[in-house]
């Protein structure tokens, strides 16, 4: 078995045990693992919550405690965790989650699982896909006679749509959120994908401790009820989760199956519970942490691959940036096409004009009319895009969803591709 090479320095470790047994070991430095080596460890991977820990403070500047830091098999399953101990199990009046539109299907497919009520608010596409609060308690109000509304998910920067959220639009969502007492769910994987020149990641921790009292103080009180092993949180007051994963930035180790939450403010006897629940599903993969672990504590300057580390992340990250220039200016460039700027993340989402007469056509077909444009659009040229309807949009509006990630010349050809098509296609239905 070859040594893996990597830096990872293992401080202490820590396991949550079904039993709630947490298992610490002195600090230990190992300069590559082997099987052999990493055999001992695989249930004692403190150092990973620890580097996470010190990450987050770096970024943000606030202190965090690798006690309210939980691994998972990347974001995902972290955020099917919170959101089942958010379920109040009232057939009557489910718990109610905020989620935005578009969206990613990951959310909409989970509250339906969880049997919980799915609260849309629109994210406003004339201002580049930023949140509304005056939509946010539109949202709300309209759906406190069918369900008890008790989160809200913000993705940031934004799937599909692309958008990074400014300090002070996170900041009124926090105080949105305090108001109506709802927990944050900040889906914050795509932390390092911003593009646009001037433009910045804030983390709703950051937001929430630079708000103050009494916003960073806030804490979520519980009540809960065992129901066949399950155990149903209502919440008296918010507090805020946030979610990364070792799958997205510059780094794309989707197979990997790393992430990790944060847990903010956190009641002792929420914990508790918390762990509780947690610790029935075991720990995520050895290997994942490991990988979370290395990309949030990438190599320092002045250490041995710090030179090359250093070249390849330039290297991606303005490969990234210039493609998102690139689609940017092209997309709008095409005739009845309608595009805001991908500022961050990795995809493209624009606002496509679909003829009267080809959404009818599409109707009759039980099809919705873009999932037919895009349709066309493959069989005609080959282009695989994904259409606006899977992921919710305003009625009345025609989206389809790219990624930027294919190299330059492939970028330039699908989108020349796309406006040949599209001229056709307006053409052949107006």
């Amino acid at each position: 078995m070859q040594a893996i090479k990597c830096r990872l320095p293992i401080n202490s470790s820590r396991l949550v045990t079904t039993a709630g047994v947490i298992i610490r070991r002195e600090h230990k430095e190992y300069s590559s693992l082997t099987i052999e080596k990493l055999n001992p460890l695989v249930k004692e991977v403190e150092y990973a919550v620890r580097d996470i820990a010190n990450y987050i403070q770096q970024r943000d500047g606030y202190p965090s405690d690798p006690n309210n830091i939980y691994l998972c098999n990347g974001a995902s399953d972290g955020i099917k965790t919170i959101i089942k101990l958010l379920m109040n199990h009232n057939p009557k009046k489910p718990s109610g989650i905020m989620i935005p539109v578009p969206h990613i299907p990951l959310y909409s497919a989970t509250l339906s699982e969880y049997g919980a009520h799915q609260i849309d608010y629109y994210l406003d596409e004339d201002n580049n896909w930023t949140l509304n609060i005056d939509e946010l308690e539109r949202a709300l109000n309209e759906s406190k006679d069918r369900s008890a509304p008790c989160g809200i998910v913000i993705i940031n920067p934004g799937n599909p749509t692309g958008q990074v959220l400014s300090s002070e639009n996170i900041k009124n969502v926090i105080r949105f959120a305090h108001k109506h007492q709802l927990f944050i769910l900040a889906d914050e994987v795509y932390q390092e994908n911003v593009y646009l020149p001037g433009s910045k990641f804030f983390s709703f921790k950051q937001a929430l401790m630079d708000l103050g009292a009494p916003y960073n103080h806030m804490e979520m009180g519980i009540e809960y009820l065992i129901f066949c092993f399950s155990i149903s949180i209502f919440v008296f007051s918010y507090l805020p989760a946030s979610f990364h994963s070792a799958s997205k930035g510059w780094h794309g180790e989707c197979g990997s199956r790393g992430g990790y939450y944060e847990l903010i403010n956190v009641d002792k006897d929420v914990k508790v519970q918390v762990n509780k629940f947690i610790s029935a599903y075991l720990c995520s993969t050895t290997w994942g942490q490991a990988v979370m672990a290395a990309i949030i504590n990438p190599p320092k300057e002045g250490e041995p691959s710090y030179e090359l580390y250093k070249q390849e992340r330039l290297t991606v990250v303005n490969r990234l940036k210039e493609k998102a220039d690139l689609v940017s200016r092209l997309f709008n460039s095409v005739e009845d096409v309608r595009y805001s700027a991908i500022i961050g993340a990795m995809y493209a989402f624009p606002r496509i004009e679909i003829p009267k007469k080809a959404i009818e056509y599409a109707k009759s077909k039980n099809m919705a009319p873009d999932a037919f444009y895009c349709f066309r659009l493959f069989e005609k040229t080959g282009v695989c895009v994904v259409p606006g309807s899977a992921f919710k949009q305003r009625p009345g509006t025609h989206h389809l969803r790219t990624t930027i990630l294919p190299p330059v010349d492939q970028m330039k050809d699908m989108v020349e591709r796309f406006r040949t098509f599209h001229v056709s296609f307006l053409r052949e239905w107006k």
